[in-house]
């Protein structure tokens, strides 16, 4: 059986990685007050090398944006951990038989970084980041991508484990899987299309479809 998953903040926590690297970004470049947030809110939900030519010319830095963007990748990477518990159950979800696989929208350094820096790599089949395969979630293209780089088929079924109701929720449910909503703390109000289970993290989600059998 096949079981995709979100990558940032469903089993790494990108927020609290993001604001550890824009405080120690702006501290080593002595930057002014605000400065963290106007970063922070530019980088909030993804970030791509663009981003950084308007990060230098707003924060009016003498770096190329090029540098900028490899301070970013490596300084994020070294800071995003996994949420408790993620690697134990991703193995133990494996060693079970299932095929496992990455559906993540971003750039693909900087996905394919947090990844190695989160020793996540080796757990899974198939790794589908939306730049590398030109299709970015909720998009059906982009489920079939990851399901096909895994080895397999998106009509042979499977699960989609994600914190977005729009892209990981209602894109999966479109391609034909079942899907788990990563709540963070939030309450499922409204979304295209509701998850077939609503759970507090990703380890919750594993421990539901382990129990499910399939």
């Amino acid at each position: 059986m096949l079981a995709l998953f979100d990558l940032d903040n469903t089993l790494i926590d990108r927020r609290s990685g993001l604001e550890t690297w824009a405080r120690n970004f702006v501290r080593s470049r002595r930057l002014p007050a605000g400065a963290e947030s106007v970063i922070r809110r530019r980088l909030r939900e993804r970030a791509y090398p663009a981003d950084f030519v308007y990060l230098r010319e707003a924060l009016r830095l003498s770096d190329l944006p090029g540098d900028l963007w490899k301070d970013y990748v490596g300084g994020v990477a070294r800071s995003v951990r996994c949420f408790p518990g993620v690697r134990e159950s991703l193995a133990a979800l494996r060693g079970e038989g299932w095929t496992l696989g990455i559906a993540t929208n971003g750039a693909g350094d900087i996905q394919r970084a947090k990844l190695a820096a989160a020793e996540l790599i080796s757990l899974f089949d198939g790794i589908c980041v939306s730049e590398e395969v030109g299709v970015r979630k909720p998009a059906y293209g982009h489920f079939e991508a990851a399901a096909e780089l895994c080895g397999t088929r998106l009509s042979a079924g499977g699960w989609m484990i994600g914190d977005n109701p729009e892209t990981d929720i209602a894109g999966a449910r479109s391609a034909g899987l079942h899907t788990g909503w990563v709540a963070n703390d939030r309450t499922w109000i409204d979304g295209p299309r509701e998850p077939d289970i609503v759970v507090p993290s990703a380890t919750e989600a594993i421990e539901v479809m382990r129990a499910r059998g399939a």
